[in-house]
């Protein structure tokens, strides 16, 4: 929701620069990295049950203050303690995941995963592009921060009360990988998917999300004229975005599914940045605004595939060290990305081709993260195609 509503209405919570806005959408992530070590550790001494209840205990307080409190300092520590409930949420959410799937399925697990959970994030993007004009952005911050206790009893009912470490030692006792040129891909590779986690985040949740409101405005002006008639600039991203949230859950499961088949993930994963870089730089263009929700419809497909690719090779990864160890600085990495998105796109969109620096800047990372697993995949063939590995029990 604050990604769509809070670079426009900006004023209502007591800011006094756009400035600010960009601080605020970063300075969450920003928090999560020394933080994520210590979620981590914290989450090696108690159980996934008890680590979720904090986390949203944590994320409900901080969003109703969103609608209770205004000024910079105030969002500054609001949006700070989010960050610390979303390392939790994030850390265990990987983490079952990671326990309670294999090679075969992880994949399809992830998909679906990341689909449902960003479910909210549908009504989130929804409310902050049609609610959010009407009854003001601390009215819906008030009603989100009290709907998100609901999520208690689920977990009370469905989260074991197990350690995290319990977890761990129980994977390590069972299972183990063959051969020893497939470990040293995944020591090899661990560099690898770390850095491309990072540059995912920074190009989609970072600077895509945090600017798209921005970019129509730009081009379009505060209201669009769509199929006669007339939708403010949130709205339409409202609208536009959340649709990433309703096939979430059906694309992802069947990108993850094609990643767990014979030819295993990388393939998958260099198709979708190539197909990345060819899409993404456009939507800074000055193009009609139907040819632009085509170009951002296709952004968002190869969006919901990479991170589910990039998500379960780094779980596979995980499974053959520390689980807990790799997630969290797995996590830093994305968070990292993340964070640098916005605080970078709103200090250059202030130049004159501000947009076009950042979209065709990140076409040609995607490009070169396409050349850089190519040749990884072409030096160690299957090696790195984590899928169709065997495992066996000791």
């Amino acid at each position: 929701m604050l990604y769509i509503a809070l670079p426009l209405y900006w004023k209502e919570v007591g800011l006094d620069s756009i400035w600010q806005v960009g601080v605020l959408l970063s300075i969450n992530r920003f928090i999560r990295l020394p933080f994520n070590p210590i979620v981590g550790w914290i989450y090696s001494r108690i159980s996934l049950k008890t680590g979720l209840v904090i986390a949203i205990i944590l994320g409900s307080i901080t969003t109703l203050g969103y609608g209770l409190l205004n000024g910079f300092i105030a969002w500054i520590i609001l949006r700070g303690v989010w960050g610390i409930a979303w390392s939790f949420l994030r850390i265990g959410g990987l983490s079952i995941v990671a326990f309670n799937t294999e090679e075969n399925n992880r994949g399809k697990s992830i998909g679906l995963y990341n689909g449902l959970y960003r479910l909210g994030s549908l009504v989130g993007m929804l409310a902050g592009g049609l609610l959010v004009p009407i009854l003001g952005l601390s009215t819906i911050s008030i009603i989100f921060g009290s709907l998100t206790l609901l999520a208690l009893p689920l977990i009370f009912l469905y989260v074991k009360t197990t350690p995290l470490k319990d977890h761990e030692q129980d994977n390590t006792e069972k299972v183990i990988f063959k051969g020893n040129s497939y470990i040293n891909s995944l020591k090899q590779g661990r560099g690898r998917i770390i850095f491309t986690g990072f540059c995912i985040t920074l190009l989609f949740q970072g600077i895509f999300i945090s600017t798209l409101s921005s970019v129509i405005e730009q081009n379009h002006g505060e209201s669009v004229i769509l199929f006669g008639t007339v939708i403010s600039a949130t709205f339409l991203t409202g609208i536009i975005l959340s649709l990433q949230w309703i096939w979430g859950p059906f694309l992802g499961v069947r990108f993850g599914t094609w990643s767990d088949g014979v030819k295993g993930r990388v393939p998958v994963l260099i198709i979708s940045l190539i197909f990345a870089s060819l899409t993404f730089g456009i939507i800074s263009n000055e193009i009609p605004i139907l040819v632009l929700i085509f170009f951002t419809f296709l952004v968002m497909i190869a969006a919901t595939s990479l991170t589910t690719i990039v998500d379960a090779i780094a779980l596979d990864i995980s499974k053959n060290s520390n689980v807990v160890s790799f997630i969290t600085t797995y996590s830093m990495a994305q968070d990292l990305g993340a964070s640098i998105g916005p605080f970078i796109s709103f200090l250059i969109i202030g130049l004159v081709n501000g947009f076009s620096y950042i979209y065709w800047g990140g076409a040609i990372i995607f490009l070169l993260l396409a050349i850089l697993w190519s040749n990884s995949y072409k030096r160690h063939g299957k090696s790195i195609s984590i899928s169709n590995v065997a495992l066996e029990k000791q």
